[in-house]
């Protein structure tokens, strides 16, 4: 038996399915017996009110019926329980409990029974305020040092406090730069309420400058009342703690000095009575709970903190004195007296379980029983040993083949480009000006070898490529059964795209209700955006790819843009593209290397691209394995940036166009609501060229958005060219510094995270 775990001294568990939180748990003599023995009182969020009186036989044994004193189903969610004097005339204690509407004050009381069952109880509701405002948490003490009585405080969820005066409501005050409720106490000694505001600050309001501070029904004051009345809330001191404070504690115990304690979401913050740091202790966990009780030490208080790794720890003042283990994640903690047993620890957690507990140990009594002594067996052994590794080498010789089978098998897709491009296009909606758009057919297969429910596919190709469809929703398919499809894809933007990729992607359910996903991926053909041309001499922007084999003829390894009957195509080849811009390709005669040219910079990725795919693939079919490509010239850094500006600068432009536009909105819906309230008038007025006012506004509102659209067009070229110049400049760095695979990926992931431009991103 650990040390270090809770004692368990009674425990029981609330309800089913019910929720607690930090208010929900109190200790006090609430039905006044006088015999200083406390009583559990706990309320949930499910509105049930329980007190119990834990009187176990011996440590450790389960709730007794007469345990739980009174169990009552209040129609409301019940945020917080307190005890205290809050009824006039009488220096009772009474039970207030905090709904999010209202505030009911009971009074508890029992009968002594005459027959076995024992003693009633019974509550009483003396009053109740119903609040205006949904209610967050409630403190209570006597306010403005009043004696023999309690008052109470309510915060609500949006920052006013409403002060009760018992069965009459005080007054109500709203915090300045309120933005949501934190935790809220009162301090006796200084006659101030201290919370902590969502600036993560420790803030103290004195009650008298509550009391004569402007009331919160006045809120909508005039900014000139404001500046010439002097009764504005003032915060009496502020300490920055820098992070959300889950609890505040005021302490004042005899031998130690009266201190403010805060619990943070990494720190304990003690604090003087005027604001400054006593100490405070850095937690290397996440806190749950906690709660200041007197120390033995003089001079010094005890804290118990409880955390998310279930463990309740003991400091003195910032040394940890003992750490323990609890049986669950405890969000409130408390110190009671109960039945002649002084300091026990009462934790609650969220889902119900309440126990008290002590530190410490109990002596084990429990002895290892006798082993069996038996003969061994030796050959049986060895032929169970050998059996053992005959299934250990069977199972990692199938390791690598088995798992696949049955993770990527169950249905396959598969995709088929057409070799030769469509005899009659079948573009749609194009954009592109050229003479004729020409389009490509993918024939998608789908194989599967299980029963696959609602198989769901879907065909994606980067923007300005499209597809005739994009998503076709099949019938179940049957085991070993298979279904087809055929698309064309077309280029229907005005521009180049960036990449000649797309994929394919299923969705289906198996038949136990498992949603399961296959993709493959597909190349499209270059002359799906260009076509063969007349080489130019002149260009911008040129590259030169070296490799380390002699120069292949281009009739081999561009036979769809050759023309065998032409020679000198052998080493020049042009390509124009349908957007209008044209790329030439030369190979050298004499050195290994190869030049692309063009007037743009984009236009040479994807023929620099197709180049290097096209003889690597040669020189595979040849069982080549040593051939690479480099790079040696300067990477185009210059005209890079310039893309980045031009993207950069049409981005801006659209956050003024949509500024501008919304500008233009208010001011032609305000226009509109005064024609109609001229137009509604019964004795006619003149319109004072309202009207005029309104075309005008109108037809502005038609130039900006036409703009704001032509930017957006404009804004996707450029984005579509920034994405092919990336894709250059990364594939030359891998050239140059002659990068892997994976680190070629590293740089595509940090500089391409971008699969759409939006204003978002």
């Amino acid at each position: 038996m650990s040390l270090f775990k809770a004692r368990d001294w009674w425990s029981t568990v609330l309800g089913e399915k019910e929720e607690f939180d930090q208010g929900c748990l109190c200790v006090a003599d609430v039905d006044n017996s006088g015999s200083g023995q406390d009583k559990i009182i706990v309320g949930s969020y499910m509105g049930y009110l329980r007190i119990f009186n834990p009187h176990p036989v011996k440590p450790g044994e389960g709730v007794q019926p007469e345990d739980l004193l009174l169990e009552v189903q209040l129609r409301e969610p019940i945020l917080q329980v307190e005890v205290g004097k809050f009824v006039s005339g009488t220096e009772g204690l009474h039970l207030a409990v905090l709904h999010c509407r209202k505030l009911c004050v009971y009074a508890v009381s029992g009968t002594l029974g005459n027959v076995e069952h024992g003693n009633q109880y019974q509550i009483k509701l003396m009053y109740e305020h119903n609040l205006q405002r949904t209610a967050c948490n409630m403190t209570y003490g006597p306010f403005g040092g009043v004696k023999g009585r309690d008052l109470i405080c309510i915060q609500s969820m949006d920052g006013m406090l409403m002060l009760f005066e018992q069965e009459s409501y005080a007054f109500g005050r709203f915090l300045p730069g309120f933005l949501l409720p934190g935790p809220l106490t009162y301090s006796s000694r200084t006659d101030s309420f201290i919370t902590v505001s969502s600036c993560r600050q420790v803030e103290s309001y004195k009650y008298q400058v509550l009391a004569f501070a402007t009331d919160a029904d006045e809120r909508q004051e005039t900014e000139q009342q404001k500046l010439s009345s002097g009764k504005r809330l003032v915060v009496d001191w502020v300490l920055n703690i820098g992070e959300q404070a889950l609890d505040i504690c005021v302490v004042s115990f005899n031998q130690a000095v009266s201190s403010v304690f805060v619990l943070g979401e990494r720190n304990v913050f003690c604090l003087k009575d005027n604001g400054q740091i006593r100490f405070m202790k850095k937690l290397d966990y996440s806190p749950s709970c906690f709660i200041p009780y007197c120390s033995v030490k003089e001079g010094t208080i005890n804290t118990l903190v409880g955390n998310h790794s279930k463990m309740l720890n003991v400091y003195q003042d910032v040394t940890l004195k003992w750490a323990t283990q609890l049986p669950h994640i405890p969000v409130s903690v408390k110190v009671a007296n109960l039945q002649d047993l002084k300091g026990v620890i009462v934790t609650l957690s969220d889902n119900g379980h309440l126990q008290c507990s002590y530190l410490g140990t109990d002596p084990s009594l429990f002895q290892a029983p006798r082993v069996d002594s038996r003969e061994i067996n030796y050959e049986e052994l060895d032929a169970e040993m050998k059996e053992l590794q005959k299934i250990i080498k069977e199972a990692t010789k199938t390791q690598d083949i088995l798992p696949k089978s049955k993770k990527h098998r169950d249905l396959i897709v598969t995709a088929e480009v057409s070799p030769d491009l469509d005899a009659e296009s079948q573009a749609i909606d194009s954009e592109v000006k050229a003479e004729a758009v020409p389009s490509v057919t993918v024939k998608v297969t789908i194989q599967s070898k299980v029963t696959a429910q609602k198989p769901n596919l879907a065909v994606c190709v980067q923007a300005p490529l499209a597809v005739t469809c994009d998503q076709f929703v099949f019938d179940d398919l049957e085991p070993d059964s298979s279904e087809t499809v055929v698309l064309s894809v077309f280029l229907k933007g005005n521009c180049s795209p960036s990449e000649l990729e797309g994929n394919c992607v299923v969705s289906y359910n198996t038949p136990t209700g498992i949603v399961k996903v296959a993709q493959c991926n597909f190349r499209l053909p270059l002359r799906l955006i260009c076509f063969p041309a007349q080489p130019s001499k002149a260009a911008n922007h040129k590259l030169t790819i070296d490799t380390n084999k002699p120069p292949i003829s281009f009739l081999t390894i561009f036979p769809d843009f050759v023309d065998p009957s032409e020679d000198d195509q052998a080493n020049v080849l042009g390509f124009q593209f349908l957007t209008g811009s044209k790329t030439t390709l030369l190979a050298s005669k004499t050195s290994q290397r190869y030049r692309i040219q063009s007037d743009q910079l984009e236009d040479l990725w994807l023929i620099t691209k197709e180049l290097t795919l096209r003889l690597e693939e040669h020189f595979k079919k040849q069982n080549c394995k040593d051939f690479a490509c480099t790079f040696s010239g300067s990477i185009p850094l210059q005209e890079y940036f310039e893309l980045i500006d031009r993207h950069f600068e049409l981005r801006l432009n659209a956050e003024k166009f949509q500024e501008l536009l919304s500008e233009r909105a208010v001011q032609f819906r305000a226009i509109e609501r005064r024609l109609l309230t001229r137009f509604k008038d019964k004795t006619p007025a003149p319109l004072q060229h309202l009207d005029t006012l309104l075309e005008g506004t109108f037809r502005e509102v038609i130039a900006l958005a036409d703009a704001a659209e032509e930017n957006q067009a404009n804004m996707f070229q450029a984005f579509t060219k920034l994405k092919s110049a990336t894709h250059l400049v990364i594939m030359l760095i891998s050239l140059w510094q002659k990068l892997s695979t994976d680190q070629v990926a590293i740089l595509e992931a940090t500089f391409l995270p971008l699969a759409e431009d939006t204003q978002e991103l």
